[in-house]
């Protein structure tokens, strides 16, 4: 996943399939999963929610926190990126 010059590189297959199942095995409730990129730890890492709005925290074409990018967003149960 996310292979090309639009990404710094490649997410193994079954690490997403990993987080989507960790997502829907949570014991707190979450509906996405977000897709970052850390600059520092140059690596992606999940973020987990319930609520839709905070996608948009994390919007590419606004103030990201800190050094992470939002690559993608998934809905945890359809596995429909949202963005």
């Amino acid at each position: 996943m996310f292979e090309g010059a639009s990404f710094p590189k490649p997410l193994d297959e079954q690490t997403f399939e990993n987080w989507l199942q960790a997502g829907r095995n949570s014991i707190i409730p979450s509906n996405f999963l977000l897709i970052l990129w850390d600059d520092i730890e140059g690596e992606y890492q999940p973020v987990y929610t319930s609520e839709r709005d905070e996608i948009y925290r994390y919007d590419r074409y606004t103030n990201t926190p800190g050094r992470q990018l939002l690559v993608a967003a998934y809905d945890l149960y359809s596995e429909s990126r949202v963005v």
